[in-house]
């Protein structure tokens, strides 16, 4: 079968070296496009090619179309553009191409912004931390004011944000001279973020939430049209260096079978959680596989090749996982591909 990946995140190698144990040699060939000549996916793909730039959403659907029919690709699994290529399944299946997506082209709107998710969300499928969207100074002084009254921290976020972009714990007591000479990091100052916010009338939707200080989960999942194939848990580590533990929380493992089954999630997806006050709580559904996706296989299963048998209709036998096994990613230097 030969897989196609068009531009997506750097850490996708892993699902790459995964997929290969898939079958048998050769029965699996990994094609990857990227807009730039020394992609580091170039160098664990088995074929790569150079993606057009400046191309807008239609344009770049039909350079897609036409890719997959010149290129002969029996499964495509869109990083870039998912969302509106997810509204064309159609076309790539006349063609005999089926696309991989994690969800309906409503629900990756949706978990696109956390904002309308968490709002969504029903409470019987998994709790999330207590939140106040907002857009200006009023609304972000009256969040605060409220939720002060019931969680002695705060943070902010970005409704729409990838890998933790914009996170911060709200500081009361420090300024920024402090957090720059002694390293704090993830915190801003609350004066100065509201100094900030003064000078910006408007501004994009903020999320002012209870900060949860406990234990931090990341759940790696392999899934078939809403039936979970099967989730490892990550424990991370409060300690930056002391890795991650496999883990078996089951009010997690509940969680995630609710929403997979909820949200019809599909392929490869990755589902974080927090510890706070009263257990723990959902952060965010990311639609892809995430960058410690190759440490959850090294717990004894390989969801690549869960997810690609259950695509062909074939038996999916999972086994068993090596909870309490203590896993990290070392980086290895490697010289990048640059032939075009």
């Amino acid at each position: 079968m030969r897989v196609w990946f068009n531009k997506t995140f750097s850490t996708i190698s892993a699902v790459f070296n995964n997929l290969r144990l898939a079958g048998k040699p050769g029965e699996v060939t990994i094609v990857c496009t990227h807009n730039h000549p020394t992609a580091s996916a170039f160098v664990a793909a088995d074929e790569y090619y150079l993606e057009p730039n400046g191309l807008d959403s239609e344009a770049y659907l039909a350079w897609c179309l036409d890719f997959c029919q010149h290129h002969r690709i029996g499964l495509f699994w869109p990083g870039k553009e998912a969302q509106f290529i997810s509204q064309h399944q159609a076309a790539f299946n006349a063609m005999g191409t089926q696309l991989l997506l994690v969800a309906a082209h409503d629900t990756l709107a949706l978990l696109d912004n956390k904002a309308a998710f968490y709002a969504a969300l029903p409470a019987d499928i998994a709790q999330t931390m207590e939140f106040v969207a907002v857009e200006n100074l009023d609304a972000f002084d009256r969040a605060v004011l409220d939720l002060s009254t019931r969680h002695s921290s705060l943070c902010v976020k970005p409704a729409v944000s990838v890998f933790g972009l914009g996170f911060r714990v709200l500081d009361t007591e420090r300024d920024s001279i402090t957090h720059l000479i002694k390293g704090v990091e993830y915190q801003i100052p609350l004066s100065e973020l509201r100094l900030g916010l003064f000078n910006t009338p408007h501004f994009d939707t903020l999320l002012v939430m209870e900060h949860l200080a406990g234990s931090e989960w990341s759940v790696d999942c392999a899934g078939l049209h809403g039936q979970l194939l099967c989730a490892v848990q990550r424990k991370k580590s409060p300690l930056a260096g002391h890795g991650q533990e496999i883990d078996n929380n089951a009010d997690i493992q509940g969680m995630v079978e609710r929403l997979t089954a909820y949200y019809q999630l599909n392929g490869i997806f990755n589902i974080q959680f927090k510890e706070g006050i009263d257990g723990p709580r959902l952060l965010e559904i990311n639609p892809r596989p995430s960058g410690g996706f190759g440490m959850a296989c090294l717990a004894g299963v390989n969801l690549a090749k869960l997810v690609l048998q259950a695509i062909k209709g074939e038996t999916v036998s999972v086994p068993d996982i090596f909870y309490g096994l203590k896993v990290t990613d070392v980086g290895m230097p490697v010289v990048l591909r640059d032939t075009f």
